[in-house]
C-alpha cells in the first residue's frame, strides 16, 4: 500500500528522491509514520474502554493520554541525542523494540486489571514511539530539497493518517464490546458478577496489543537487515541546547506544537463521550464515525493540504485552517444534535497539515541543530499529557459535561494560528523564500 503513493510523491513534487539509495528508505521510513499513528489513534478507544474495566473518571481516563505523551516529553531528548551519537538506523531500530515491549506488556497489564499496569505499557509504547518520531520527521526532510520539506513531510505524514484511520476502527471493532451498564445497574451486580464483567471487559486488549507488538518486532528485524543511508550534520562548530533555543523560530514552533497537540489529542481521546453526551450515540458506532469519517478526512487532508501547498505557503495554510478549527470548535461546544457531532468530525481534516507544518518551519535551515530542534518539538507533545486532562477536569467539575470542555482546544488553535502568521518566521531567508509557494 506504500508503493504507489510513492511514486505519486515524485511527480506531485517533483523531488530528486528516486535516486534508488533513497527509494528504499524513503518507504521504510514513511511506514513509520503509519506505526506511531496507529498505536496513538487507539487511545480514544483504551480511554472509554479503561473507564469501564477499571472504573474510571473522567480526569482519571485521561491519564492514558498523559502516560502517552509525558513518554514523549522525556524521551524525546534521549531519542535525539542517541541518534546523534548513533545515528538514524540505531535510533528507529530502539524505538521499534520499545514499541513491540510495551505492546507486549498489556497482556500480563490485562490479566490484573491494575490501571497502573496499563499506564506503565503506554509509557513504553509511548517511549519507543518518541525515538520513531524524533529520527523519521527530519530524516524525511533530508530526503529531497530544502525549499519543499514541508510538502515532503506532509506527504510521509498522510500515511500517519491510514493509521490514524484504521486505529479506531479496528479498536471499535476488537477492543469495544459494546456493552455499556448504567451506574445503576452496575450497583445491582453482585460481586462475582461485577469481576466477572470488568475481567471480560478487560482482556477484550490482549489479541490486538499481542498481535500489534509482533508486526513492530517484525518491521524492526527488516530495518536491522536492511542497509539505509545516514546524513551527517554540517560540520562546523557543536551547538547546545540554548543556542538552538535563541533561534526563535524554534522556540515558537515547539510552542505551537505543544498546544496542536494538546488539542488534537483531547478532541479524538473524548469523541466517543462527546457523541454519548450531545446525542446518545453508543460507543461503537462513536468509534467508526471517529475513524470513517473524522480520521479518513484527516488521512485525506494531509494528500490535499500537501496538493495545496503547491499554491499556498505553509505558513498561510497553517493560518487559515487554525481559524476554520476555531469556529467548528464553537459550533461543537455551543449547537446540540448532528450539528455539534458534524462540526467536530470536520475538525480532523483540517488539523491533519499542523504536526507536519509546524515541525518542518521549526527546524527549517538549523544545519547541525536540526536533530537537538527535532527533540525539542517532539517534547513538545506533552501537551497532548496536559490538556486532555484540562479538558477532563472541566467535564468533571460540571457535572460530566463533555461537551463545555471542548472550548479548551479553542484556545489552543488561537496560539497555532499566531505561529502561523508570525512566529514561523526566522532570520535564515526572507518571507518571499522560506516556503514553498511563493
Amino acid at each position: 500500500m506504500i508503493f504507489i503513493p510513492v511514486f505519486i510523491n515524485f511527480n506531485l513534487m517533483n523531488q530528486p528522491i528516486t535516486a534508488s539509495r533513497y527509494m528504499v528508505p524513503f518507504i521504510l521510513v514513511t511506514s513509520l509514520f503509519f506505526l506511531w499513528a496507529f498505536i496513538h489513534n487507539l487511545n480514544p478507544i483504551l480511554i472509554p474502554h479503561l473507564k469501564k474495566a477499571c472504573q474510571l473518571s473522567d480526569t482519571q481516563s485521561a491519564l492514558i493520554d498523559s502516560a502517552v505523551y509525558i513518554a514523549y516529553f522525556l524521551m524525546a531528548l534521549p531519542a535525539g541525542y542517541v541518534m546523534k551519537r548513533f545515528g538514524y538506523k540505531r535510533g528507529i531500530v530502539i524505538g521499534l523494540l520499545l514499541y513491540a515491549a510495551g505492546a507486549f506488556l498489556f497482556l500480563p497489564a490485562a490479566s490484573s486489571r491494575l490501571y497502573i499496569y496499563f499506564l506503565g505499557a503506554l509509557f513504553i509504547v509511548a517511549s519507543g514511539a518518541a525515538f520513531l518520531e524524533t529520527a523519521a520527521n527530519p530524516y524525511i526532510t533530508l530526503l529531497g530539497e530544502s525549499d519543499t520539506s514541508e510538502q515532503r513531510l506532509n506527504f510521509a505524514q498522510a500515511f500517519n493518517g491510514v493509521g490514524a484511520f484504521l486505529a479506531p476502527i479496528i479498536g471499535g471493532k476488537f477492543i469495544l464490546s459494546g456493552i455499556e451498564h448504567s451506574k445503576e445497574q452496575l450497583a445491582s451486580f453482585n460481586p462475582d458478577q461485577l469481576k466477572t464483567y470488568l475481567d471480560s471487559e478487560a482482556a477484550n486488549v490482549k489479541v490486538p496489543y499481542l498481535i500489534i507488538g509482533a508486526a513492530v518486532l517484525l518491521v524492526s528485524i527488516l530495518f536491522m537487515l536492511t542497509s539505509i543511508p545516514d546524513f551527517k550534520e554540517e560540520k562546523g562548530e557543536k551547538k547546545s541546547l540554548g543556542e538552538v533555543l535563541r533561534n526563535k523560530h524554534l522556540l515558537n514552533a515547539v510552542i505551537a506544537q505543544f498546544f496542536y497537540v494538546g488539542a488534537q489529542v483531547g478532541i479524538g481521546s473524548f469523541f466517543i463521550r462527546f457523541s454519548r453526551y450531545v446525542l446518545n450515540i453508543p460507543e461503537k458506532e462513536a468509534a467508526y464515525k471517529w475513524g470513517f469519517i473524522g480520521m479518513v478526512g484527516f488521512m485525506v487532508g494531509r494528500f490535499f493540504g500537501t496538493f495545496l501547498m503547491k499554491y499556498i505557503r505553509a505558513q498561510q495554510l497553517l493560518m487559515i485552517y487554525s481559524v476554520i478549527n476555531i469556529l467548528l470548535l464553537f459550533l461543537a461546544v455551543f449547537t446540540k444534535g448532528q450539528v455539534a457531532i458534524w462540526s467536530l468530525l470536520a475538525v480532523p481534516f483540517f488539523m491533519s497539515i499542523m504536526f507536519p507544518t509546524i515541525f518542518a518551519l521549526g527546524v527549517k535551515d538549523l544545519g547541525e541543530g536540526t536533530k537537538l530542534a527535532s527533540s525539542l518539538i517532539i517534547m513538545a507533545i506533552v501537551g497532548g499529557a496536559i490538556i486532555p486532562l484540562i479538558m477532563g477536569a472541566v467535564s468533571d467539575a460540571n457535572n460530566g459535561n463533555i461537551q463545555l470542555a471542548y472550548i479548551v482546544p479553542v484556545f489552543c488553535f488561537v496560539l497555532v494560528a499566531w505561529f502561523g502568521w508570525k512566529g514561523y518566521q526566522h532570520k535564515f531567508k526572507n518571507h518571499d523564500k522560506v516556503l514553498p509557494g511563493a
